[in-house]
């Protein structure tokens, strides 16, 4: 039985992984989010971008090195992949802004659920530019 649910574990590894520590990413992501709007007093926008910051390069460093197991030779291939991921997460970190902006300070949603549901949706877009882009695994002759 540990066997067989082993055997699972390595079939989706890459999934189960980034599942995890995508939890952990959201979690920061939704944490820093409330301590800056709710505690500190931040308005909503700059109180998100403090959450992106933290939580992008929380990712970066486990899909890197966890997740993806990406290896990089040179100097050169690491820049290249850290400016595709904190790219790709740029363009995610706007969708989480406007998802936010027009939820929250337009509509007047509930700011926690939102952020919730926005989570959802930039985990889901990452995860395909990760796998598709950013720590595609090189072809071997």
């Amino acid at each position: 039985m540990v066997e067989k649910i082993w055997n699972l574990f390595l079939k989706y590894k890459e999934a189960v992984l980034y599942l995890v520590f995508g939890g952990f990413t959201t979690l920061i992501n939704i944490v820093a989010y409330a301590l800056c709007k709710h505690v500190i007093g931040i308005d909503t926008i700059p109180a998100n971008a403090i959450a992106w910051i933290l939580s992008v390069a929380f990712a970066y460093v486990t899909n890197k090195i966890f997740v993806f197991e990406s290896k990089t030779n040179t100097k050169k291939e690491l820049l290249k992949e850290i400016i595709s991921f904190f790219g790709c997460r740029a363009f995610t970190g706007i969708i989480d802004v406007a998802f936010m902006y027009v939820t929250v300070d337009i509509f007047d949603l509930n700011d926690m659920i939102m952020k919730v549901i926005s989570n959802i949706i930039v985990i889901i877009v990452n995860y395909v530019f990760s796998k598709l882009i950013i720590f595609k695994k090189k072809k071997t002759a």
